[in-house]
């Protein structure tokens, strides 16, 4: 089934920080992307990504570090086909994302932003390809079982900005999967009579 895809965003709340590893000392960035099996907070629904889900992508995908998702103040590093500056390791926390800090002034902020505690988390954006909206009593829950493209892993220091950005766009999707569930349930009810 080809289902229309919207770019989402979601704060993993994963620490990102400088790492003493990398080319050049106290230049690299690292963080976890997403985390697997670990139920979001942010959400007005539960988002469980399973294992697997990042399978074949990155090597499909042009992904990008950037600060807080803005691309027009210019781009930390690169991954594009698995290959780049950008290193992207899926391991069984999720994924990890490291890189060399640019030597620019948006390498620099970063990196004063990360000494001085401004920049806590990581961030990133995506489509899925396939997931399972349920409902549980008053609680809705969603399976992300597999990402169609990453788009890119951002440091992030307005979590409140990404976190909004998420509810607007989750929250439609949230709505027609409850009316769905709703309609398919009255469905088997009628199934049910008839036979």
């Amino acid at each position: 089934m080809n289902k229309k895809t919207e770019t989402e965003i979601r704060l993993t709340g994963s620490e990102v920080r400088i790492s003493s590893k990398g080319k050049e000392s106290g230049r690299r960035v690292e963080g976890y992307a997403l985390l697997f099996n670990t139920p979001s907070d942010a959400l007005d629904f539960e988002e469980v990504i399973i294992p697997g889900a990042l399978d074949g992508v990155i090597e499909k995908s042009n992904v990008f570090a950037l600060l807080n998702h803005d691309s027009s103040r210019g781009i930390l590093a690169r991954c594009k086909s698995g290959k780049g500056t950008l290193k992207l390791e899926i391991d069984s926390k999720g994924l990890l994302y490291s890189f060399d800090a640019p030597n620019t002034a948006l390498g620099d902020e970063l990196l004063e932003y990360l000494k001085r505690g401004e920049v806590t988390e990581s961030s990133f954006a995506f489509t899925v390809k396939d997931d399972v909206w349920e409902k549980a009593g008053t609680k809705t829950r969603r399976t992300i079982k597999k990402f169609d493209e990453l788009f890119d892993v951002s440091p992030v220091y307005d979590a409140a900005y990404s976190k909004t950005t998420v509810s607007a766009r989750a929250i439609d999707r949230k709505a027609k999967a409850e009316e769905m569930a709703e309609y398919y349930a009255e469905l088997n009810k009628w199934i049910d009579q008839i036979n």
